[in-house]
């Protein structure tokens, strides 16, 4: 039922872009995938589990995104400078992920709420795992540092760490959030010949450990 599970998760993303999380209804999710509220709840279990599902859903993408640009055959600055501004680019038209990068979760998004302790395990593997939870803002930067390996790990997580203090801009308006961008020419010159000038020397030198 993965067809059913991914147009369920597209319909409650769109469903985000005209109303808050907590006037997102189940049944309409329902009607808007074209499957029945049994499938509904036999993927997700729940409210709080789609949720979940959802959140984790975001997480990956970012993440697959992220692999994708870094196997460019680009000079290694280059590629992290491409994660960097996809970084925000991505977070600025993806509430989910932005909170996910930030930590800065409001009452319009689906707040993951851990399972309920001695709950029944998922019986739908991809639910199990977007039940073990998402990733705290650390853990996202790390796994997005891994990406590039051992040798560019400190360059990247440096580069997405500048990303970030761009994402905390303000957002732009609701009705463009779930929109993927068109540029990703999101940040100031300003920032990107930082950027670029930073992982110049990163990437020529990188170090194991970013204090």
């Amino acid at each position: 039922m993965a067809h059913a599970r991914e147009a369920l998760l597209d319909a409650a993303l769109a469903a985000l872009v005209h109303r808050s999380w907590s006037a997102v209804r189940m049944a309409d999710l329902a009607v808007d995938a074209r499957v029945s509220r049994q499938t509904l709840y036999n993927e997700f279990g729940s409210k709080e589990g789609l949720a979940r599902a959802l959140v984790r859903r975001e997480a990956d993408a970012y993440l697959q995104g992220v692999r994708r640009l870094l196997a460019d055959p680009a000079p290694p600055e280059r590629n992290l400078l491409a994660v960097a501004e996809w970084t925000v680019a991505r977070a600025a038209t993806r509430p989910i992920l932005r909170a996910l990068l930030t930590g800065a979760w409001n009452e319009r998004l689906p707040v993951p709420r851990p399972v309920r302790p001695g709950a029944r395990p998922a019986p739908v593997p991809a639910q199990r795992r977007a039940d073990e939870g998402p990733p705290a803002p650390g853990e996202l930067v790390a796994a997005t540092a891994a990406c590039a390996g051992e040798r560019w790990a400190a360059g990247c997580e440096l580069a997405v760490r500048i990303a970030l203090s761009h994402v905390v801009a303000p957002a732009p308006p609701v009705a463009a959030q779930c929109e993927e961008p068109e540029s990703w020419s999101p940040m100031t010159p300003t920032m990107t010949r930082l950027i670029e000038t930073i992982l110049r020397v990163e990437t020529t030198s990188p170090r194991k450990i970013i204090p």
